[in-house]
């Protein structure tokens, strides 16, 4: 299920010595998992932390718990502590933590929003914006609702036009147009103003 080098489990071994608490092991859980913002902590647990219903991994020393609701998540994860020059890194692969794409016989709806969610308003977030699928019609048109820093954005037509109608459209087969379902005048905080794009 998960797998841990022998140098990262050479590591963990260490840290364990060092803090010398008696059945001190390494808990493993996966945060916001199956969202683009998807990520694996790793923390102490002592045998009073553990809630008792997470897998525990036997390595040479400690035991390695995973949460019992990441498990799915953390399937196939591969744990490793890279030495480089005179520094070091953990670093943790978890192929199915944003999870899995829906397969071309998924709803359009479901598909839309897959790629929202993991393509589209990652590359938003970093102007402060995101967007929301409104609503997708029978005949493929998709509608959206800018937040954050797109909404009442100057460039938010700029941004539906030339790239997220552009991504829809060449990502998720049945898409035929992108519309833009948000009242932009109500913008509280927007990235570039409206008076200001001209």
């Amino acid at each position: 299920m998960i797998q841990i080098s022998d140098s990262a489990q050479t590591h963990f071994r260490k840290l364990i010595e060092r803090e010398s608490l008696p059945g001190l092991g390494v808990r493993l859980s996966a945060v916001d998992p199956g969202t683009a913002r998807a990520d694996a902590r790793l923390e102490f647990a002592e045998p009073r932390d553990l809630a008792g219903d997470e897998w525990a991994v036997d390595c040479e020393g400690f035991t390695l718990y995973v949460d019992a609701g990441s498990v799915q998540w953390l399937d196939g994860a591969e744990i490793d502590y890279i030495t480089q020059g005179a520094g070091a890194q953990l670093t943790i692969k978890a192929p199915k933590i944003k999870g899995e794409a829906p397969a071309e016989s998924a709803s359009l709806v479901d598909r839309v929003r897959w790629v929202v969610e993991n393509e589209i308003n990652p590359q938003l977030a970093q102007h402060k914006g995101r967007v929301a699928v409104e609503q997708v019609t029978a005949e493929g048109a998709v509608y959206l609702r800018f937040g954050g820093g797109c909404h009442g954005c100057g460039m938010a037509d700029v941004t539906l036009k030339q790239g997220i109608e552009k991504t829809l459209m060449a990502r998720v087969p049945g898409v035929t147009a992108v519309r833009d379902a948000t009242d932009h005048d109500t913008g509280a905080a927007p990235y570039i103003p409206r008076d200001n794009a001209a």
